[in-house]
């Protein structure tokens, strides 16, 4: 493969380190795991964010609220490195850091930051907040990502060949490029991950306001519209100034095709179906006892990482759980097409299996700081448990607790809208710690589904996707696993959920196909 720089605004590297909000820092974490492992030449380019996402904690009643506390990180390298760039027709410094290979065992990572005292306190806000939801500051990271990544790494890593824009966030280095070289150089040199399977997905900015910001660099106004059209679309520019394209699973390819078939001058989109690190999320035990179908030895190392998980269920909520139940886990990102509000649609089903099936259910998972309706659907949920016996929903989902509950969970719950999930990847780390998929045919799971049916749970038969009928589902399955858990028969499907997972959903395969599909 060619030495490429990969461009990404979040990075799950390690819970020390909060540069991510979900499942798009997970998978770079994991990529940057395993290339590293193959000594692949890749390094990363992206945002050292002063506050991180945010830290969701609880309020005075109990309550989801979102607090912004100031981090700090001794084990990144300061290269005394700075340079300026135009954003909003001003100079903005950029300072820049670097996350060396063996901190944390990946491949290196430059992090780069305006929160300096050289800058203005616009300026310095570029970098406070991941995701920000002013749109002013928005656009500003996105031009520190790409123009400012771009220009860090032509001084900092000079035989870099390949520029790799994971998500169409970095888009304005293709414009930094376009003012140095013509069109068909940045076609050699640029390719693209789509991670979004909607239309209303794709970023779309107001070309003038674009402009105004220093979006387009030297490029002039008729080329960029000629490129992202008018208003300006982030992914068919991408599509069309990029050498070639994945989307990130085979389901995922076949709704970018759809959804781009009238593009003109685009890149072929071929499938990369994301995968996890194996080596840093699976329990050791887990997989030694599941690679010799030894079941005493599984079963007893679920149940002690089962009563780590419930020890910060009590410790949060002041509820005992029971390790010898069924415990079901839904937890990812707070957004309104993975349904996290589902198991809750009829409250008297749900009561009804947890009392007389003997199951527990934990949520966990973080809403945008600035969604208030997914805030207020998790402040729903909390009001619901609080009266639900041998039900709890958890703060502060990051690396650590998503680790926790992925060992520490039976079944891993899934639930999106038919045709919304690009992939997800949480089933596939809970599904290496035997903790079993049960999800709607969508993502990932089509796949899994497919190699291995009897690993585990689809909800539904695919076509219908309305609430009542998925929500039934889920009772209906729920209801006939718990009578299955803890059975020869369970372990036995346990041992083979965790050896089949890695067969393909690890990340060095994943990275093996980037080296050799988009890297090349």
């Amino acid at each position: 493969m060619k030495k490429t720089a990969y461009f990404c605004m979040e990075f799950a590297i390690d819970q020390a380190l909060k540069t991510y909000a979900g499942g798009l820092g997970f998978l770079a974490g994991s990529h940057f795991r395993a290339a590293k492992r193959l000594n692949q030449p890749l390094v990363g380019v992206s945002i050292l964010w002063s506050y991180g996402y945010y830290d969701q904690v609880r309020d005075v009643n109990g309550d989801m609220e979102v607090k912004y506390i100031r981090k700090y990180y001794e084990f990144l390298e300061d290269l005394n490195f700075k340079f300026s760039i135009k954003i909003n027709n001003r100079d903005v410094w950029v300072k820049v850091y670097k996350l060396e290979e063996d901190v944390f065992n990946t491949c290196p990572i430059y992090f780069l930051t305006t929160d300096i005292p050289e800058n203005d306190d616009f300026g310095r806000e570029i970098s406070y907040r991941l995701y920000d939801a002013n749109n002013l500051l928005h656009v500003a990271q996105e031009i520190l990502l790409g123009k400012g990544g771009y220009i860090a790494i032509k001084e900092l890593e000079k035989d870099v060949e390949l520029f790799h824009m994971n998500e169409p966030h970095s888009l304005p280095l293709v414009f930094k490029m376009l003012s140095e070289h013509n069109l068909s150089y940045v076609k050699e040199h640029v390719v693209f991950t789509t991670h979004t399977p909607l239309p209303e997905g794709n970023e779309v900015q107001d070309l003038n306001f674009l402009n105004s910001m220093n979006f387009f660099e030297d490029v002039s106004l008729e080329v960029a519209k000629k490129l992202g059209g008018e208003p300006f679309n982030y992914t068919a520019c991408a599509l069309r100034v990029s050498k070639k394209a994945n989307a990130v699973s085979k389901r995922h390819r076949e709704v970018c095709e759809e959804m781009w078939r009238g593009l003109k001058d685009r890149c072929e989109i071929m499938a990369i179906t994301n995968a996890q690190d194996r080596h840093y999320w699976q329990d050791s035990i887990i997989k030694e006892a599941a690679e010799k179908y030894d079941i005493d030895l599984l079963r007893e190392r679920k149940l002690e990482l089962k009563e780590i998980l419930f020890e910060e269920v009590a410790d949060q909520t002041g509820k005992i759980f029971k390790k010898n139940r069924l415990t079901v886990v839904w937890a990812r990102r707070f957004v309104p097409y993975k349904r996290p509000y589902i198991l809750l649609y009829d409250e008297r089903k749900l009561r009804e299996l947890i009392k007389k099936k003997k199951i527990q259910v934990i949520w966990a998972g973080k809403p945008h700081p600035a969604d208030s309706k997914m805030i207020a659907t998790f402040n729903y949920i909390v009001s619901k448990t609080r009266s639900l016996k041998g039900a709890a929903i958890l703060t502060g989902y990051e690396l650590k607790l998503s680790k926790m509950l992925k060992q520490g969970s039976d079944i891993w719950l899934n639930t999106p809208k038919l045709k919304h999930e690009a992939s997800g990847t949480s089933g596939m780390t809970a599904s290496m710690n035997a903790s079993i998929h049960m999800s709607t045919l969508d993502g990932w799971h089509v796949e899994w589904a497919k190699m291995y049916p009897d690993d585990s749970f689809t909800i539904g038969d695919g076509v219908r996707d309305d609430d009542e009928y998925v929500a039934n589902c889920i009772y209906s399955l729920l209801s006939d696993v718990s009578d299955l858990y803890d059975t020869e028969a369970w372990w036995i499907k346990a041992c083979n959920c965790v050896n089949h997972i890695v067969e393909y959903f690890d990340a060095e395969r994943m990275a093996k196909e980037y080296a050799e599909k988009l890297y090349k």
